[in-house]
């Protein structure tokens, strides 16, 4: 086994989830991941936790947005609603044998799963907020990962393992020394009261008062790299468009340019994908509106790799999510998605708070 990968499962046990003794511990990721989820459990054991696996097949989720009735959709197991209630902690492990496996589905099949999942997944939500769940999301790299990022696998491990710092003597160093230098700036952004964002074809303003920006330093994604809040819900106004492909349940929408009022998507396109766009956008009353804001700060991170873990962590990128807002941070909204895509900040750009000029051409001035 790579030793970078017993290295990531100590991190992730040890220092992203703070796993002790006693707790219960779900660790979830496809067959394609094994490695990770051996070593993850192994790791659990060693703090003395109770670790269990979820090992996901993609072809059954194929099968099942193909071929289940309304009443197998609606239907949520007791087990599933036992566990959101009882684990104590939540690893999900990234990782594909074929990311394109859910692109022959119906994108109307799809927006109806997500809305008869929508109380589980505002209760994991509340529970993440509260702090009563711990969780972390990674990923492992595979060949289909590798694939959508152009890279061979072992270049593409190398950009994984890269981007976390598991090169490093210390990672956890590393990770503590991020966590400094963006606190001192979720401190400046929490006293913010209106963020507007200009760059090319995007003119974008809203309000974030009284919402608690959230330092990302590798405790609930890894690798991380970010600081985010959901604004006020119906603040938004004006365009944005992505430079980069968004990419959600397995379909790539490319060249997306959304238009807000009063918080709310009333105008989108696309160059590809854009039926699939709308019909996410409209998969329930609040999925036309901002959940998250958020400034990519890991500029280890150095090109696309078309896998939203990655892409909207790259130093010199913003990203917003429409749909579910964080409550950690404050916010309200409630939907059956939580959408990110990434805006391009490096060239022509500006990023103002109350006024001031606080983020030009990718970094931060303050």
């Amino acid at each position: 086994m790579d030793s970078r990968i017993t290295k990531l499962a100590k991190l992730l046990v040890n220092y992203s989830l703070k796993v002790k003794k006693g707790q219960l511990v779900k660790i979830r990721g496809s067959v394609a991941t094994l490695p990770l989820i051996k070593a993850s459990y192994e790791e659990v054991l060693k703090v003395g936790g109770h670790p269990y696996t979820a090992v996901t097949v993609e072809q059954t989720e194929e099968s099942f947005l193909k071929y289940a009735t309304d009443e197998q959709m609606r239907f949520v197991s007791p087990v599933t609603k036992t566990e959101v209630n009882k684990m104590d902690a939540l690893l999900v492990i990234w990782g594909s044998e074929n990311t394109r496996h859910l692109s022959g589905i119906d994108p109307k099949r799809q927006a109806k799963v997500r809305r008869y999942q929508r109380s589980q997944m505002a209760r994991m939500f509340a529970r993440m907020g509260d702090g009563s769940l711990s969780w972390v999301g990674t990923q492992f790299p595979t060949h289909a990962d590798a694939q959508e990022a152009d890279l061979s696998l072992a270049d593409y491990e190398d950009f994984v393992y890269g981007a976390g710092h598991l090169n490093a003597s210390d990672p956890v160093k590393h990770w503590k020394k991020v966590y400094k230098e963006q606190q001192r700036l979720v401190k400046i952004l929490n006293r913010t009261n209106k963020l507007h964002i200009q760059s090319a074809d995007t003119d974008l303003r809203m309000t974030v008062k009284g919402r608690k920006w959230i330092n990302c330093a590798g405790t609930e994604n890894f690798p991380d790299g970010e600081i985010f809040t959901s604004p006020i819900e119906n603040s938004a106004e004006g365009k944005i468009r992505f430079s980069y492909p968004a990419i959600y349940m397995g379909r790539e929408v490319e060249d997306v340019r959304l238009e807000f009022k009063k918080g709310r998507v009333v105008n989108e396109r696309a160059v590809k994908n854009e039926e699939f766009l709308t019909t996410m956008l409209n998969t329930d009353k609040s999925s036309r509106l901002v959940g998250e804001i958020a400034i990519g700060t890991n500029y280890d991170i150095k090109r696309f790799s078309r896998n939203i873990l990655f892409d909207e962590k790259i130093g010199g990128t913003c990203h917003l999510a429409v749909g579910a807002s964080i409550p950690e941070a404050g916010g309200k909204n409630k939907s059956s998605i939580h959408w990110d895509m990434v805006c391009d900040l490096k060239r022509n750009s500006e990023i103002t708070a109350d006024g001031k000029v606080i983020y030009r051409n990718g970094k931060f001035v303050i």
